[in-house]
C-alpha cells in the first residue's frame, strides 16, 4: 500500500520551482475580489468569472507552502525562501520513517534526512477552509455557464489538478497516521475526478479510501468505496477487492454476502491466495462442506482443462485444508501432492507445481521440528526427528526442478534460499549436501543466479 501511495504522491505533488505563488495575504484578497465578481449578475454569466474564482482558491491552497515544492533540496529552499525562516526544527518518526521537520508559520516541511529533499508539505494554517472543495464548486459553475463549451480543456485541467492535490493531501494524512482523514481525502479525490465535464473514474483513489477505512475499522465506509470499485470493474491486484469486501461483510455480520463475494472473486481470480484462504476459513470455521471449493475449481477446469495453474490452486486448497484439519491431514497431503504433480505433468515448464510441493514439504518439516523440540519422551522425539528429516529431504527434488526450469531470476533466488537452508541442515551428511549448500549460498549472497 505504501508503495502505491508514494508513487501516487510523487506524481501528484511535484510543482515547478519557478511557479508564481501568492502570499497568504494576497491570496485572501484575491478570493474576496473573485467572490465579489460572482455577485454581479452580468459577470456571473461569464465562464471567466468562475474560472478566476477557482484559480483564486487554488492559489489560496498553494499559498501556505510559499515557494517550496516537493523534491526541492533544503539548500535550494534556503535560497528561494529568503527571509522566511523556520520557527523550529526537529527529527521525527512517522509510520516508522525518519524525517527532519521544519515548522513555518503556515506549514510544516518534512525532509528526507538522508538526501535533505523535501518529501512532504503539511499546511497548518490554510488561507481559507476547504479551498479545493470551493475551487471544484467554482469549476462546476464555470462548466454550467459555458454554453459553447469553449473552456472545457481549462476546466478539465483544473479539476484534474484538484484530484491530484487531494491525493497528495491524502498521502500526507496517511504518513501522519491520520487514517480517517486520509480515507476522506482519497474519497474526495475520486469525487473530484467524477465531476463533469472530466467524468473520469479514479479507481485507485476509491480503493485507497476503502482500504484505509478498513484499516481503521470503519466498515460501512469501506463497504461503500470498495463496492463502488467492484461496480466499475476495478478489482485491484489479484482480485484484492473481493477479499477485502469479504472481510468487511464478515465484520458487519453478513456471512452470506462474504462467502458469495469470495466465490465470485474465485471464479475470476482462482490463483488469489487471499481469496482462497478466505474461502477455506469460511468453510472450516462454519463447518460447511468444503466440496464447494472443488465444485468451483472444477468449473474452472472444465473451461480450461489444460490450465496447469488450476491444478496448482487445487494443490494449495488441499494444503490449506491439511493445515486446518489435522485429523485428515494425511489424506489432504496425498491429494495435494497429486494435484501439484498433475500441474507439473500438464505443463513441465510451469515451475509453480514444483514450488507448491516444495514449500508444502518444507513447512510440514518445520512443524515437525518444532514438535520434536517440545517432546520430552526420547522415543517419540526420535520418531518426530526421523519424520522431520525425511520430509525436509522430500522438498529438495521439487525445489531443484523449479530452480532448473524457472526463467524468473528473482524467483530463482527465493527458491535458492529454501535450498540453501535445507542443504545446510544436512551439510555433514555427504559431499552432495555440502556442494548444494555452497552453490545456493552463493546465489543468495549474489542476489541472482550464477
Amino acid at each position: 500500500m505504501k508503495r502505491i501511495l508514494i508513487a501516487l504522491a510523487m506524481l501528484a505533488a511535484v510543482q515547478a520551482a519557478d511557479a508564481q505563488v501568492k502570499s497568504p495575504e494576497a491570496a485572501a484578497k484575491a478570493i474576496e475580489k473573485a467572490v465579489a465578481a460572482t455577485q454581479d449578475a452580468k459577470k456571473a454569466a461569464k465562464v471567466a468569472t468562475w474560472t478566476k474564482l477557482a484559480e483564486a482558491y487554488m492559489d489560496a491552497y498553494n499559498a501556505p507552502a510559499g515557494n517550496a515544492w516537493v523534491g526541492a533540496s533544503k539548500q535550494e529552499l534556503m535560497l528561494l525562501m529568503g527571509s522566511q525562516k523556520p520557527q523550529s526544527e526537529e527529527a521525527v518518526t512517522l509510520n516508522g520513517a525518519q524525517y527532519l521537520k521544519e515548522v513555518y508559520e503556515h506549514a510544516d516541511f518534512y525532509y528526507d534526512p538522508a538526501t535533505t529533499q523535501l518529501v512532504m508539505i503539511v499546511v497548518t494554517k490554510p488561507v481559507c477552509e476547504e479551498p479545493l472543495a470551493k475551487a471544484l464548486e467554482a469549476y462546476k459553475k464555470a462548466y454550467e455557464v459555458d454554453e459553447k463549451q469553449s473552456k472545457l480543456k481549462d476546466i478539465n485541467a483544473g479539476i484534474s489538478s484538484i484530484n491530484a492535490k487531494y491525493n497528495t493531501d491524502a498521502f500526507n494524512a496517511y504518513s501522519l497516521g491520520r487514517l480517517d482523514e486520509a480515507s476522506r481525502l482519497f474519497a474526495l479525490a475520486a469525487d473530484a475526478s467524477k465531476t463533469a465535464p472530466l467524468n473520469q473514474i479514479d479507481t485507485l483513489s476509491l480503493y485507497n479510501a476503502g482500504f484505509l477505512s478498513l484499516m481503521n475499522k470503519d466498515y460501512d465506509s469501506a463497504k461503500k468505496y470498495l463496492e463502488e470499485c467492484l461496480a466499475t470493474g476495478y478489482y485491484h491486484e489479484g482480485g484484492d477487492v473481493f477479499a477485502k469486501l469479504a472481510d468487511i461483510y464478515t465484520n458487519l455480520g453478513d456471512k452470506e454476502a462474504a462467502v458469495k463475494i469470495l466465490e465470485d472473486g474465485f471464479t475470476k481470480f482462482p490463483q488469489s491466495q487471499n481469496i482462497l484462504i478466505g474461502l477455506i476459513n469460511y468453510y472450516v470455521q462454519n463447518k460447511q462442506d468444503s466440496n464447494r471449493l472443488f465444485d468451483l475449481i472444477g468449473l474452472a477446469k472444465k473451461n480450461e482443462p489444460n490450465n496447469a495453474s488450476l491444478y496448482y490452486v487445487e494443490g494449495n486448497i488441499y494444503n490449506e485444508l491439511r493445515a486446518a484439519d489435522p485429523e485428515n491431514a494425511d489424506e489432504y497431503l496425498a491429494k495435494a501432492v497429486a494435484a501439484y504433480d498433475a500441474c507439473s505433468s500438464i505443463s513441465p515448464d510451469y515451475e509453480f507445481g514444483y514450488i507448491g510441493k516444495g514449500i508444502m514439504y518444507y513447512n510440514i518439516a518445520l512443524d515437525l521440528q518444532e514438535k520434536a523440540s517440545n517432546e520430552l519422551d526420547d522415543a517419540k522425539y526420535n520418531v518426530l526427528n526421523e519424520q522431520f528429516t525425511q520430509t525436509l529431504k522430500n522438498a529438495i527434488e521439487p525445489f531443484e526442478k523449479a530452480y532448473g526450469i524457472s526463467k524468473d531470476d528473482a524467483l530463482k533466488v527465493n527458491i535458492a534460499e529454501y535450498l540453501k537452508n535445507i542443504y545446510y541442515r544436512f551439510y555433514t551428511e555427504g559431499p552432495e549436501y555440502e556442494a548444494g549448500y555452497n552453490k545456493y549460498n552463493e546465489v543468495v549472497k549474489a542476489g541472482k543466479p550464477l
